[in-house]
C-alpha cells in the first residue's frame, strides 16, 4: 500500500434526527500525527460498524459520552502500527484497540493490544473474537446462564452478537429459537448456526409463530431488537427465566422513546431482567479471545462478515444496521490488510 502524508477522518456534522444520513458526517483531511511518549500511530485496517453508534450521535445522556459536533466518529478498529514512541509496540505489529473512523489513528498505547492475524482474520478481533462475541460470551456467561434442556431465544439471530449467544447457549445443552429478519436469515440461522429454530420477526402474527416453536415457553430471551419482538417474547417467559438487555435497535432512531410494556407479570414470575454493558467486564474480552480462538479455527464457531469498502462509506454503513439491512457482522474495509 501506497504510503501517505495525510490522514482522512469522518466527523459529525449535526446530530441526526431519525436515521442517521450520510449528509449528518464529513470527511476531513489533516496530517499523520507523530506519537508522543506512550502513544502509537495506526494505519486502519477495518473498522467495526455497530449499533450502538447511533446513540453515541444523539447527544442523548447514556451510559458513554456522545460525539461532539466536529469530533471523528468513534468505533472500533483493527490496524496496523506504523509508527511507535511506546516499546511495547513496533512497526507491523497487528493491534486491536484504536477508536475512530480515520485512515490513521493517534492512540495511548496501553488501550491497544497485538493480535494474530495468521492465527484469525483481523476482521474477527472486530466481531466473533471482539467486542460482539465478548458481548454474547458476558450476557450468556454472567446474566442468562443457559442450562441444559431449556429454552432459550435470541433476537437478531443472524447478527454479530445473536449469532454467538446462540450458539454459546446450543452448546449448554439448550434449546435455541432464533428471531431474524426474513428467510434468508432464518435459514442461515437454522441451517449454519444450528439454532433449533428461527422465526421471521415479519411474521403476520409473531406472537403465534413463536408460541409455535416455544411449546414449554421461553426460560432465557437475549434482548437485542425490542418492540413487537420484545413484546411477543415476553408473552411466553416462564417463572424464574432469564432476560439480557443487550440492545433495542428498533428504538435507536426514535427521538423520545416508545412507552414501554407493563412490567406486572414480572413479580408473579419472578423474572430476572438486567442490563448488559460489556465493559462493566473487561476482563471477559481476553477471557473469551483465548476460548473462542481455537472454536473459530476449528470451524465449530461460526460467524458471517459482512464487508463494505471505503471509509467514505461507513457513515451508509451506519444507516444500513440500524436499518437491518446487513447480514452478519458489519464492517468498512479502510486500508490493505497485511496479513
Amino acid at each position: 500500500m501506497p504510503l501517505s502524508s495525510h490522514r482522512r477522518s469522518v466527523v459529525l456534522k449535526r446530530r441526526p434526527s431519525g436515521s442517521p444520513q450520510p449528509s449528518d458526517f464529513e470527511i476531513i483531511e489533516d496530517a499523520i500525527p507523530t506519537p508522543g511518549p506512550g502513544e502509537v500511530v495506526t494505519r486502519t485496517v477495518f473498522l467495526s460498524i455497530d449499533p450502538y453508534q447511533r446513540g453515541r450521535v444523539s447527544g442523548r445522556a447514556s451510559y458513554a459520552a456522545p460525539v461532539q459536533i466536529g469530533e471523528v466518529m468513534t468505533g472500533e478498529s483493527v490496524g496496523e502500527v506504523i509508527a511507535s514512541a511506546d516499546p511495547a509496540f513496533k512497526p507491523g505489529d497487528t493491534v486491536a484497540g484504536a477508536r475512530g473512523w480515520q485512515t490513521h489513528t493517534l492512540s495511548k498505547a496501553a488501550n491497544l493490544v497485538k493480535v494474530d492475524g495468521k492465527a484469525a482474520p483481523l476482521s474477527t478481533y472486530l466481531g466473533v473474537l471482539g467486542m460482539p462475541g465478548t458481548t454474547a460470551y458476558s450476557g450468556m456467561k454472567d446474566l442468562g446462564q443457559p442450562k441444559a434442556g431449556e429454552t432459550v431465544v435470541i433476537s437478531a439471530a443472524s447478527g454479530a452478537v445473536g449469532s454467538v449467544a446462540g450458539q454459546l447457549a446450543k452448546r449448554a445443552g439448550a434449546r435455541v429459537v432464533g428471531i431474524a429478519g426474513g428467510p434468508d436469515k432464518c435459514f442461515y440461522v437454522q441451517d449454519t448456526l444450528m439454532f433449533d429454530a428461527c422465526v421471521d420477526h415479519r411474521a403476520m402474527d409473531l406472537r403465534a409463530e413463536l408460541q409455535a416453536v416455544c411449546p414449554d415457553g421461553i426460560d432465557v430471551y437475549f434482548e437485542n431488537v425490542g418492540g413487537a419482538v420484545q413484546a411477543a417474547a415476553f408473552d411466553l417467559l416462564n417463572p424464574f427465566s432469564r432476560v439480557v438487555m443487550c440492545g433495542m435497535v428498533s428504538q435507536y432512531n426514535e427521538d423520545e422513546f416508545p412507552p414501554g410494556p407493563n412490567l406486572g407479570f414480572v413479580v408473579g414470575k419472578r423474572v430476572r431482567i438486567q442490563g448488559l454493558i460489556v465493559s462493566d467486564k473487561p476482563e471477559r474480552f481476553a477471557e473469551w479471545r483465548a476460548l473462542a480462538a481455537p472454536w473459530v479455527a476449528d470451524g465449530s464457531l461460526r460467524y458471517r462478515e459482512d464487508v463494505i469498502d471505503g471509509l467514505e462509506n461507513a457513515p451508509g454503513a451506519l444507516t444500513g444496521i440500524l436499518g437491518g439491512q446487513n447480514f452478519g457482522k458489519l464492517l468498512v474495509r479502510v486500508g490493505a490488510d497485511p496479513a
